[in-house]
């Protein structure tokens, strides 16, 4: 099948506990369509860079089967660029520098070699623009996929919720789904999220696990163990694109599929977490990517004995 990205490419300078970056490759998108592309062969991505990208980055995503053809290159302009802290206890960061640079004005262009994709994943950007993507597509792909976070929760809630009534899944953290739905219990916060619109919910709940919802079936897939963790910057856009490439590349969004698809997702985000940025997506290949889904399902799996009762 094919999967359409549509997210940030872009900078991050990042400072963790254990050491910190000058500016290196991040956004959304970048995470997405790498953790994909270990699946889903068959992708394009729509995002905008300024003329300081680097070329040599453009071509590993070429190299990692994303097609091209919709990123924008403004010439004279600049990437967007994110920099942050994060705290000891690495859930919790504080924002040191937003640049927004050409990302301010996106307006995202789908090409009509995308128009045929079968899936959609709208990474975190503003609601309007995702809305803006799935207007553009001449026919609605098999699963529309989006993640969002508080800010838009702060400054454009209504355009959000016009979103998420488009979308059939939504991806977004514990803290976001409990502002998002003023519900503290995350099965009473789905609940009322779904009533917005979408058929299925995840929530990511980091070093706790996932939660898959849909109607009355719920998901759970713990997180694996990690010795270190040195920078989780794009862990969730790791674990949508790993979640999204996987159901493509089957092409089968049963809920039994999904929770497949969260086990995918939930083993690259853990390597992703292990390198700061890009770096171990850009160096692991598929065999390691399988070894460490089979210790997910090591992690969850065993044999329940008969009870003896007296």
């Amino acid at each position: 099948m094919s999967l359409l990205t549509v997210g940030s490419v872009a900078f991050d300078a990042i400072e963790t506990p254990f050491g910190k970056t000058d500016k290196i490759i991040g956004g959304a998108g970048t995470y997405i369509a790498l953790s994909a592309s270990f699946f889903e062969k068959n992708q394009g991505i729509c995002a905008v860079v300024g003329e300081d990208f680097p070329q040599e980055m453009l071509d590993k995503l070429s190299s990692h089967n994303v097609n091209l053809e919709g990123l924008q290159v403004k010439k004279g302009e600049k990437t967007f660029f994110w920099s942050g802290k994060y705290h000891n206890d690495m859930n919790t960061r504080d924002t040191l520098i937003t640049e927004l640079n050409v990302l301010e004005h996106f307006d995202p262009i789908v090409p009509d070699s995308y128009q045929s994709h079968d899936y959609l994943m709208l990474g975190n950007l503003s609601p309007q623009v995702q809305s803006t993507v799935i207007e553009r597509m001449n026919k609605r792909p098999k699963l529309v996929a989006m993640d969002t976070m508080n800010f838009w929760m702060d400054i454009a809630m209504d355009d959000l919720k016009k979103t998420i009534s488009m979308v059939d899944l939504l991806i977004l953290n514990d803290e976001e789904a409990r502002q998002l739905s003023g519900e503290y219990s995350l099965v009473k916060a789905a609940k009322k999220i779904k009533e917005i619109g979408c058929k299925y919910l995840i929530i990511k709940k980091g070093e706790h696990g996932a939660l898959l919802f849909h109607g009355e079936e719920v998901f759970y897939a713990p997180a694996l163990p990690l010795e270190e963790v040195f920078d989780p910057t794009g862990a969730g856009d790791t674990f949508a694109g790993g979640f999204m490439g996987y159901l493509s590349a089957t092409d089968d969004i049963s809920f039994e599929n999904m929770k497949r698809a969260v086990i995918v997702g939930s083993a690259l985000a853990s390597y992703c977490c292990e390198k700061f940025g890009t770096e171990k997506l850009t160096t692991i290949n598929k065999k390691e990517v399988e070894a460490r889904i089979n210790e997910f399902v090591a992690l969850a799996n065993f044999d329940m004995k008969e009870l003896v009762t007296e």
